[in-house]
């Protein structure tokens, strides 16, 4: 089975790839997020596994627009743990580390622990395994990487400090995609969706009242601008629900509220 990831092996979506699909896999590795879908769609690849929010910093809206504009189906999901480390070549001390380079949102959520090491440069990059990669590759002293403690195996690197995130309870969020198939997952417990509101008063509300009186849960619902459609936007939204049935009910009921919906996948709620 063959799953694209964004990153290279030792990334978290590589963590979360061998969490849910096994070890038995092979990785397509992406260094951007825009050519998953091409490699998803030309069957190259099986699934991919997309972050899509973090539990800190919100939701990644590029990558909902790019499973809507591939027509990518959402199949499953996964939420990792997200622990932050930083590591270097073996014997290094942090002392002697004078630059840090990661992804930037991994620097963002370490960004206290550096205050007490001001000596310590902090230096964007395209991927935390990456960056974990290339110290080994290249013999990069003096030079530390923020990755997962599975990048520091891979890669031989030794761990300098463990869990520094500022916020311990750090959690992102991925979803599973693949080509487009008929929805009907009688098994489902969990759909997401787009849909575009008339322009009419208290119709979001109205969409709102519908998936209460069927029971359903409105767990996410988020905004994207329009293109081409200035001051308009789609919702992305994430329900819940126990009775696949009443949810199928409400999507009837909503079509009729709106001026657009479309199902971008229906499975089961892993929380």
């Amino acid at each position: 089975m063959k799953i694209a990831i964004q990153g290279i092996k030792g990334s978290y979506h590589h963590i979360v790839a061998e969490n849910y699909f096994g070890d038995e896999i092979e990785l397509v590795e992406c260094m951007t997020f825009a050519e998953m879908p091409d490699r998803v769609l030309s069957g190259e690849v099986d699934f991919a596994v997309m972050a899509i929010e973090n539990s800190i910093a919100g939701a990644i809206l590029p990558n909902y627009a790019l499973i809507d504009e591939a027509d990518l189906a959402i199949v499953g999901e996964y939420y990792l743990e997200i622990n932050h480390n930083l590591m270097g070549l073996k014997g290094q001390r942090i002392e002697e580390i004078k630059k840090v380079h990661s992804h930037p949102m991994a620097l963002l959520q370490c960004r206290s622990f550096f205050k007490n090491y001001p000596h310590i440069k902090l230096i964007e990059d395209v991927d935390t395994a990456d960056v974990a990669k290339r110290i080994q590759e290249q013999q990069l002293k003096k030079v530390g990487a923020i990755a997962s403690a599975k990048a520091a195996e891979i890669y031989e690197l030794e761990l300098v400090a463990e869990g520094i995130q500022t916020i311990k309870k750090n959690y992102t969020r991925f979803v599973i995609v693949q080509s487009k198939e008929k929805l009907n997952n009688a098994n489902a417990t969990k759909a997401s969706l787009k849909f575009v509101l008339k322009h009419e008063s208290g119709s979001l509300g109205e969409v709102l009242v519908l998936l209460a009186n069927h029971k359903v849960n409105l767990s996410k619902i988020q905004s994207l601008p329009i293109i081409d459609r200035p001051w308009e936007y789609a919702f992305f939204a994430d329900l819940v629900f126990e009775d696949y049935q009443e949810y199928k009910n409400a999507m009837t009921d909503i079509r009729s509220k709106v001026s657009s919906l479309k199902i971008l996948g229906e499975y089961k709620d892993n929380k």
